[in-house]
């Protein structure tokens, strides 16, 4: 074990967690992922599951902030009417 994994843990007291543990959450996030949800048969490393994770939450955050922007736009350009219903239907 690592000095740091072993200093992690005494600092920790409660919360630990186990190297298999680590193990199935890599591969649950792994089958998430668009990317590499189909190489069950190819060893993914976690560095690389944890990297593709943060792209892939980063592609996510930008496609909501461009929906959004473009959702403004469309309410912009509607009646008043209109602009309601979508608000509302979006409340919801």
């Amino acid at each position: 074990m690592s000095s740091r994994r072993s200093r992690s843990r005494q600092q920790s007291g409660t919360s630990r967690i186990t190297d298999d543990q680590i193990t199935d959450l890599v591969s649950k996030l792994q089958q998430l992922l668009p990317e590499l949800r189909n190489r069950r048969s190819d060893k993914v490393s976690a560095a690389k599951v944890l990297q593709e994770t943060c792209n892939y939450i980063r592609n996510l955050n930008r496609e909501a902030d461009d929906l959004s922007e473009r959702l403004s736009e469309l309410l912009a350009t509607t009646d008043t009417a209109q602009a309601a219903l979508i608000r509302s239907l979006l409340m919801q």
